[in-house]
């Protein structure tokens, strides 16, 4: 391929910049950078980078929260054909060794305040806050103006979350994510008139690679917050600065269940995306009853696809809000038996993928790679029942179904009757080990008022066969999650393993 003719990641950002330079492409606290500023800054990061003795393939780690910085790392990495690793920043000790360890970084680009939790061995370069840091050394660099990577070449290792087993590398191309960003501006209605605010952490793949990239590739003004702080968001809300939020269901969550959720003025707000884990239906039923005129969108996939897989429109959630919509543009799907086949529609089974979205495999682990992709599709691990119009229902996650008996129970079903009950916060329901039922369905609550075990199990078997309902709660203070928001079930199920009834 001759150089220039490839479509990049970088280069997503380049066109941006020559098609509207003085726009204002991102906010974060008092610096604001215009698409020409934030293109210029990109290059002179990535002459930094190769400054500090590094070349193409080479992996770099991202340890930090946040920031116009941690974008621009990103992005510089990527015009200079280095392979970006993103980081939890909430990972420690020998979880955060394993990540550093098994990509490979030459590097760790890192937030001061984090630096000191890295081997000692590990090199880093500060992102912000000092003479040393990537943003204090752009000034006195030259801009890169080496070779362009192809779009073949791998831009990102963007690693599993790890809910089932240790976090799995999936080797991201340039030409996989741009093909993701395509589908997600399709998909999710993205224009550069919207208003958007990036509140999740840009380690993970859908606050980054569903919004942040594409609304850059279509010239969006974007703002971006430490953290999603309720109070900022609402402000930013009212104030007509934002009108577009991307949050996974515990954040949505949390702010429906706000004492101010019912007083302030949201109308503001247009778009509304949920993601990243289920949306127990109960409260998209709350959220569309205070905000009936708010567009919301259910964004569904995984990391290994980029990771936007389907996405449930505005006009499709009456009669199917339990759904997570159709394939996107560049994604096929199957719903497929335990052999590979077809199953009929309404019949539960394995989503599988074909996509140019997907990932070229897991970094240096050929064995889970060649368990993935069998005959010519991606095995998801989810499964999901496909209705004849072409829509999707996750039912549960393969390793989350309940054997209770020798019959099966989704989890999901059993926390969606939880919700429906006034005093549960947050629910999440497991299979515990038990001699006589095989798994005994366990759920584990955040109440939110008095509440009983009996008085829940009782809920549930109004709604549900009496078969599904828990044979015991367990009451939490809160549920472990990832950065993503999705709840660790491995965690529950090894913290209560000798709690069964």
């Amino acid at each position: 391929m001759m150089q220039g003719q490839g479509s990049t990641v970088d280069g997503v950002l380049r066109r941006s910049a020559r098609r509207t330079p003085a726009r204002v492409a991102v906010e974060y606290g008092t610096r604001r950078w215009t698409y020409e500023e934030l293109d210029d800054a990109v290059s002179r990061a990535a002459a930094v980078l190769l400054a500090e003795g590094l070349a193409p393939g080479d992996r770099v780690g991202a340890y930090g929260h946040n920031s116009d910085a941690y974008l621009i790392g990103f992005l510089a990495c990527a015009r200079a054909g280095l392979v970006h690793v993103p980081v939890n920043q909430n990972l420690t000790g020998e979880d955060l060794a394993y990540l550093v360890g098994q990509s490979g970084s030459s590097l760790v680009l890192t937030d001061p305040a984090l630096a000191a939790r890295l081997p000692d061995e590990v090199r880093r370069l500060p992102l912000r806050d000092g003479e040393d840091s990537l943003l204090a050394r752009l000034p006195d660099t030259p801009p890169y103006d080496g070779p362009e990577p192809r779009t073949e070449d791998l831009v990102q290792l963007l690693y599993t979350s790890g809910t089932t087993a240790r976090p799995k590398g999936a080797m991201m191309t340039h030409r996989a994510l741009v093909h993701e960003y395509l589908s997600a501006i399709t998909a999710l209605d993205l224009s550069a008139g919207d208003r958007p605010v990036h509140a999740l952490p840009l380690y993970h793949s859908a606050q980054m690679h569903v919004f942040l990239l594409p609304y850059l590739a279509v010239g969006a003004t974007n703002i971006l917050l430490d953290a999603p702080d309720g109070d900022r968001l609402f402000d930013l809300i009212e104030s007509g600065r934002v009108d577009s939020l991307f949050a996974p269901p515990t954040v949505w969550i949390g702010l429906a269940n706000r004492p101010d959720f019912a007083t302030r003025d949201l109308g503001g707000l247009r778009k509304a995306y949920y993601g990243a884990s289920i949306m127990p239906v109960p409260v998209l039923e709350r959220l569309r009853e205070r905000l009936p005129k708010l567009a919301f969108y259910n964004c569904f996939g995984q990391s290994e696809i980029g990771p936007l897989a389907t996405v449930l429109g505005p006009d499709e959630h009456e009669g199917r809000l339990d759904s997570c919509g159709r394939t996107v543009l560049f994604v096929d799907a199957r719903v497929v038996d335990d052999n590979g086949a077809d199953v009929p529609d309404g019949t539960p089974g394995e989503v599988v993928y074909r996509s140019p979205q997907l990932c070229e495999g897991y970094w240096d682990k050929p064995e889970e790679t060649a368990d993935a992709f069998r005959d010519g599709w991606f095995h998801s691990g989810d499964l999901a029942v496909r209705d004849a119009d072409g829509y999707l229902t996750i039912v549960d996650r393969v390793k989350d179904v309940i054997n209770s008996g020798g019959v099966l129970v989704a989890s999901r079903q059993v926390e969606d009757a939880l919700y429906t009950h006034e005093a549960v916060a947050e629910a999440a329901v497991i299979g515990l080990p038990d001699e006589r039922w095989i798994e005994a369905v366990t759920a584990v609550v955040v109440a939110r008022g008095e509440v009983t075990e009996d008085q829940l199990i009782t809920h549930v078997k109004e709604r549900l066969t009496a078969f599904k309902a828990p044979k015991k709660v367990l009451f939490v203070p809160e549920l472990p999650r990832n950065a993503s928001g999705k709840i660790l079930k491995r965690d529950l199920r090894e913290r209560f393993r000798d709690q069964a009834p």
